[in-house]
């Protein structure tokens, strides 16, 4: 097995090292590109810009299951028609039977 020392003097192995390496360059996304204070302005503002968009979305899903679970107008004038329609139907019946 290969060893390193690193400036503290404690030993690592070489996959450690590696590893390490790895997750310092490779591991991040923009590793090897050198960022500008513009850029970074940028990705900044866009992270704001995301976190409102993600607090708009969740007021809007909130909305959307409070919209679900209360009854709507359309449903209650269907259960009104309904109810008319039957009271209707029987009335019609009794009439006709009245009449005969």
């Amino acid at each position: 097995r290969c060893s390193l020392h690193d400036e503290r003097g404690a030993t690592i192995d070489l996959e450690h090292a590696l590893w390490f390496y790895w997750q310092k360059t490779m591991g991040k996304k923009d590793a090897f590109s050198s960022k500008t204070p513009i850029d970074q302005y940028r990705k900044q503002i866009g992270k704001q810009d995301y976190k409102k968009t993600k607090s708009a979305l969740k007021e809007t899903r909130l909305k959307v299951e409070a919209k679900k679970q209360a009854p709507g107008i359309k449903d209650v004038i269907i259960v009104i028609a309904a109810v008319l329609a039957v009271v209707l139907v029987f009335y019609s019946l009794f009439l006709y039977l009245t009449n005969q």
